[in-house]
C-alpha cells in the first residue's frame, strides 16, 4: 500500500478520516493525497471549462488551497509525504477519477451515514464511492486517536467470487497483525445448517495461507443486522465486506448490503470490490 486518498470537505468527519489515514500510512510508509472537490451547477461548470474566470469560483479555489495547506501542517501528518489538490468536479465521480489517476491503493473517507428518504433517493457521497471504487474504501464515523485493529470481522457467503477481494483483505489484516473473524450470517431466507456452512467456509479458507483466524456462524433476521450485531457482540475493531458495486436499476431494486452497513454501522467499515 503506497498511496492513500483522503477526500476532505474540512468537516469533523473528514478530519477523523485524515487522522486514521495518517496512522495507516505510518505502518506502510505510504503517501497521502488530500482532495477537495467543488460540485458546481452545470452552467457554471461549462463556463469554467470554457476558460471563463468566475470570481466566486476563483475565490473558493484560493481559500480551499489555503485550508488544504493548513491541513497538511496538522501534527498527525508530521513526517509523512502529503500532497493536496482542489478540483471542480462532482464529489463521488471526482474521488473515483482521482484515485485512478494517482493509482491509489486505498480511499479513507469520513461519513455520518444517511437514513430515510435521503438514503433512498439521494444517498451519501461515501455510499456512491463504495459502489463505484475498484480499490478498498475505509469509512470512518468517529474520531480515533489510536486506530488499531486487533479483531477484524469479515462477513461473507464465502463463494468463489469472494476469493479475489479476500486476498486484499488478508494483506490489510496482516499489515495490522489483526485476528480475522470470518463469519457467515444465517438468515431465515438463506438458511444453512452448521455442517453445510462450516464445510463452505473450510473449503474457502483452505486456499489461503491463514494463521490467526477463526470461523463463525451467526443467526439473525437479515444479513445487515447480523453483521452489525456480530461486530458489536465481539467488540470488533473493523468490519470488512465485499461489494458488487451495483448501479442503476439493479442497485435500486436489489440494494446493497455493503452500502447499508456503510450507512448504519458505527464501527469503521472497509469495503472490497468483487
Amino acid at each position: 500500500m503506497k498511496r492513500i486518498l483522503v477526500p476532505t470537505d474540512f468537516s469533523d468527519h473528514a478530519r477523523f478520516a485524515a487522522k486514521v489515514a495518517a496512522q495507516i500510512a505510518r505502518k506502510d510508509n505510504a503517501e497521502i493525497y488530500l482532495l477537495n472537490l467543488l460540485d458546481l451547477p452545470s452552467h457554471m461548470n461549462d463556463a469554467v471549462n470554457d476558460g471563463v474566470n468566475i470570481p466566486e469560483v476563483m475565490l473558493y479555489l484560493a481559500k480551499t488551497k489555503e485550508r488544504l495547506a493548513e491541513l497538511m501542517e496538522e501534527p498527525f501528518f508530521e513526517g509523512l509525504t502529503v500532497y493536496a489538490d482542489a478540483r471542480l468536479e462532482r464529489a463521488f465521480e471526482g474521488i473515483v477519477t482521482f484515485s485512478k489517476e494517482k493509482n491509489a491503493d486505498l480511499i479513507v473517507m469520513g461519513s455520518h451515514g444517511a437514513s430515510g428518504f435521503q438514503e433512498m433517493f439521494i444517498g451519501s457521497n461515501t455510499e456512491k464511492v463504495v459502489r463505484s471504487s475498484d480499490i478498498p474504501v475505509i469509512i470512518i464515523k468517529s474520531e480515533m486517536e489510536d486506530f488499531t485493529i486487533d479483531r477484524f470481522v469479515f462477513a461473507s457467503d464465502f463463494s468463489n467470487e469472494i476469493k479475489k477481494p479476500f486476498k486484499k483483505l488478508v494483506e490489510f489484516a496482516n499489515l495490522f497483525q489483526a485476528k480475522l473473524d470470518l463469519v457467515m450470517i444465517n438468515t431465515p431466507n438463506s438458511f444453512k445448517t452448521n455442517d453445510v456452512a462450516e464445510h463452505i467456509m473450510q473449503n474457502f479458507v483452505s486456499g489461503f495461507p491463514l494463521e490467526n483466524y477463526s470461523l463463525h456462524i451467526y443467526n439473525d433476521a437479515n444479513i445487515e443486522k447480523g453483521i452489525i450485531n456480530y461486530a458489536n457482540k465481539t467488540n470488533a475493531d473493523l468490519i470488512g465486506i465485499a461489494t458488487h458495486g451495483r448501479t442503476g436499476l439493479a442497485h435500486f431494486f436489489n440494494g446493497s448490503v455493503s452500502e447499508d452497513i456503510v450507512n448504519h454501522a458505527i464501527k469503521p467499515v472497509i469495503t472490497f470490490r468483487i
